[in-house]
C-alpha cells in the first residue's frame, strides 16, 4: 500500500492507495491533524514497527514540531495521539528511517535556536513515538533540508542550504546510537547558492546521489 498525506482546507489528512496492475484505487481520507494545522508534512515508513510516521509543523500549537503514528489496515489508516518532538517553531523538516537502529530521524530548522539545523531520534512503539534529545548539526540558518539513509554505511545523510555560509549546498553525516545521534563535520559540496534539493541512496553502487 501507499499512504498519501496532504493538507486540505479543513485538516491534515491521509489516505491509503492500492496498486492493481496499472490502476490505483483509494480508501477514504482520515484526519491526523484538525483545523488546518499541519504544514511541512513529511511521512516515512518504519519497516521494523510496520507503521507510518507523519511529521509536521502544528500551527495550532505554536508551530511545534509534531509527529503521529499511523496504522494501515486494508484500505484505511488510523492514528495514535500526536506527540511533540520540538517545543518551538520547527519547519523545513525531512524525515528518514534508519534500518540499522530501527529509529526515525527528523531533521528540521529550529526557529527558537537561531534557525540552526537540528535533528532528533524517534522510537515507535505500538501507536506512539518517543524521542531522544534534539542535537544541533549546523550552527547556522539551515534551509530546505532533505535526508537519506545509507544502508551500506549504516548512516544518515542530511543535505541542506547553509544560509549562514552564502547559502552554499552542504551535507553532513549522522550516526544513530540508542536514542541519540552524533554528526561529523558539515561539508560544502557546491560553493554557490543552492536550494530545492533531492537526495537518494543508490544501493547498487553504495552512493548518495544529490540533485539541486
Amino acid at each position: 500500500k501507499f499512504v498519501v498525506t496532504y493538507m486540505r482546507s479543513t485538516n491534515g489528512s491521509a489516505f491509503v492507495a492500492t496498486i492493481s496492475g496499472t490502476s490505483l484505487s483509494f480508501g477514504s481520507a482520515s484526519t491526523f491533524a484538525s483545523s488546518s494545522s499541519a504544514n511541512h508534512i513529511n511521512p516515512v515508513f518504519d519497516s521494523n514497527a510496520g507503521k507510518v510516521v507523519i511529521c509536521y509543523t502544528d500551527t495550532n500549537n505554536s508551530s511545534y514540531g509534531t509527529a503521529v503514528v499511523g496504522t494501515v489496515s486494508g484500505t484505511s489508516i488510523s492514528f495514535g495521539s500526536p506527540v511533540v518532538f520540538q517545543s518551538a517553531n520547527s519547519k523545513e523538516m525531512s524525515v528518514v528511517f534508519d534500518s540499522n537502529s530501527n529509529k526515525i530521524i527528523v531533521a528540521y530548522k529550529n526557529d527558537a535556536n537561531s534557525q540552526y539545523g537540528t535533528a532528533v531520534v524517534g522510537t515507535v512503539s505500538g501507536t506512539s513515538i518517543t524521542y531522544g534529545t534534539p542535537v544541533v548539526f549546523e550552527t547556522g540558518t539551515s534551509n530546505d533540508m532533505k535526508a537519506a539513509y545509507d544502508s551500506n554505511a549504516g548512516k544518515v545523510v542530511f543535505v541542506y542550504q547553509d544560509a549562514s555560509n552564502s547559502s552554499y549546498a552542504t551535507a553532513v553525516v549522522g550516526t544513530v546510537s540508542g536514542t541519540s545521534i552524533s554528526f561529523g563535520t558539515p561539508v560544502v559540496f557546491e560553493s554557490s547558492s543552492s536550494e530545492n534539493f533531492g537526495v537518494a541512496f543508490d544501493s547498487s553502487n553504495n552512493k548518495i546521489v544529490i540533485a539541486r
